[in-house]
């Protein structure tokens, strides 16, 4: 028996060794900080940047790199409730483990979170750094994302998918990719309320045609219309989506050299109970661009951005006048019983901010309204200007958040509670759009972001894709991206009499150019 258990103690601590050899870090849950060390009069610099911000308490555990030279690093990690547990390392990768990070967060909502790190130099002496602070926010983050994952392309589209992540570990899976329909487009994913149980996803394709993929509480229908931009009333019974004719073009130089605009757009709403689709009286207008629905969270109102077409061709490419397009916030009210709209009106106008209103999205319960504003044009992530704004709905006022850089942020959302966004930034140099979450809190006040975490520190170092539209759900989608494929494919559709708009594709054509809905 003694040599027996002899075995066994040499078997766990192979095993043991075999661990640390390969994941390049240890774990322990008592004290091990170096008794000898000299004190650094500063953080320690590491990337990504969880640094001084609000993290969800759901949140996948915050794996960083470690930018000080060294040849072990040892991190303690702490709050002031539960166990505090530390991670060695021989390289500057720290792994979190996540079950004591899970127990640490859960126990500690609302309070602070420590990182306590030390460097052992060539010498074999200690350094501690000053402690890196953050903040653990009461409310939970929705526990998935959806985002499109696409090459950072300019006039070829080839390999996208509409992917979902799991926000509490790293879990990443397929909604939808291109490929399962003849290397296709798959774009302008949008849920009811944060639900993956009501989704429309756009696909098009030169073999199986363009038509929007409508996911009802498992039911699967291939709607046989382009939808734009959509969005769900809160009923579930229609949704409204813009009509845009979107074209690129290229400047010569510049931050950013590409460009996109719309060359015409208007507004119309599918309603999924009578499988009918209708224009939003008032919102087609010949001499007007809209697009970017939006409704409250009570159905009442939609809101919109609209911009005067400034040019008579609507073929001709670049158009006259198109870097002077600013988009304004409007909204129209709705009355789902009757079926009838009211009049227009206008919420902000670009006069009155001097930039481009683009992306309304209202929070859960109809108090702030999150938007972005640029130079010009509709499409944010390509204007280096574009930063975030914050509108309070009850008195009309709005500011510039403190999230922004000097780069694009762009395609935002709200999680379900309201406490938290999730948006696209090119803060990272300039070409890849990763995606960032941020705490909004009661008042509406905006935190520090953080970017999403990754099981490998030093994932976004060599990442070619970039996040497209993120947008947070409850849960998973559950229909599997086989059954979405099979439907893109079908030649079975839902037969609509799509209003015959400027913005509207040419019938038997697929307007397929490449960049569009990028």
């Amino acid at each position: 028996m003694a040599m027996k258990k002899r075995y066994g103690y040499l078997t766990v601590t192979c095993l043991s060794a075999l661990v640390i050899a390969t994941l390049g870090f240890t774990l322990f849950k008592g004290p091990t900080e170096p008794a000898d060390y000299m004190s650094i009069g500063r953080p320690a610099k590491i990337r990504p940047d969880y640094v001084e911000t609000v993290i969800p308490p759901n949140i996948a555990p915050l794996n960083f790199l470690v930018l000080e030279t060294g040849t072990r690093y040892l991190v303690k990690i702490h709050s002031a409730n539960g166990r505090a547990f530390s991670v060695s390392s021989r390289n500057a990768k720290i792994k979190i483990p996540p079950r004591p990070w899970r127990s640490l967060l859960e126990a500690n909502r609302g309070g602070k979170l420590f990182f306590e790190l030390y460097v052992k130099d060539e010498h074999g002496r200690w350094s501690r750094y000053q402690r890196i602070e953050n903040t653990i926010a009461k409310e939970n983050i929705d526990s998935h994302i959806a985002y499109r994952l696409i090459k950072p392309i300019y006039n070829f589209w080839r390999s996208i998918g509409v992917y979902q992540r799991n926000l509490e570990n790293y879990d990443q899976s397929l909604i939808l990719h291109g490929k399962s329909f003849g290397d296709g487009c798959v774009n302008c994913h949008s849920f009811l309320k944060n639900s993956p149980d009501s989704m429309f996803i756009g696909v098009r394709s030169k073999l199986y045609g363009s038509s929007a993929i409508c996911v009802r509480n498992g039911n699967i229908e291939k709607v046989g219309t382009t939808f734009g931009y959509t969005a769900w009333h809160p009923s579930g019974r229609l949704a409204a989506f813009s009509l845009n004719k979107v074209r690129q073009l290229f400047h010569t130089f510049g931050m950013e050299t590409r460009d996109v605009i719309d060359l015409d757009g208007g507004m119309a709403y599918y309603n999924v109970e009578s499988q009918t689709v209708k224009i939003v009286p008032g919102l087609s207008e010949k001499d007007l661009l809209e697009t970017y629905p939006e409704w409250t969270p009570d159905g009442k109102y939609l809101y919109f951005c609209s911009a005067p077409i400034l040019w008579e061709d609507r073929n001709k490419m670049p158009p006259q006048n198109y870097e002077l397009v600013k988009y304004e916030l409007r909204r129209i009210s709705y009355d789902i019983q009757t079926d009838q709209w009211g009049e227009p009106e206008t919420v902000l106008s670009a006069d009155q901010t001097g930039l481009s209103i683009l992306l309304p999205r209202i929070s859960p319960d109809g108090r702030f309204l999150l938007f972005c504003m640029c130079r010009y044009s509709c499409f944010p992530v390509y204007q280096p200007s574009s930063d975030l704004y914050l509108m309070n709905l009850e008195t009309g006022k709005y500011r510039k958040l403190p999230v922004n850089s000097e780069y694009s942020e762009s395609w935002h959302s709200w999680s379900s509670n309201g406490r938290w966004i999730a948006f696209s930034s090119k803060r990272l140099g300039g070409l890849f759009t990763r995606t960032y979450f941020g705490y909004i809190d009661e008042n509406g006040e905006a935190y520090k972001p953080f970017i999403m975490p990754q099981k490998d520190p030093a994932f976004y170092d060599s990442f070619l894709k970039t996040y497209s539209v993120p947008e947070l759900i409850v849960a998973s989608v559950k229909v599997s991206h086989n059954a979405l494929g099979r439907a893109a494919r079908s030649p079975e559709k839902i037969e609509v009499d799509m209003p015959i708009t400027a913005a509207t594709p040419a019938a038997g054509g697929e307007d397929m150019e490449p960049w569009k809905q990028l």
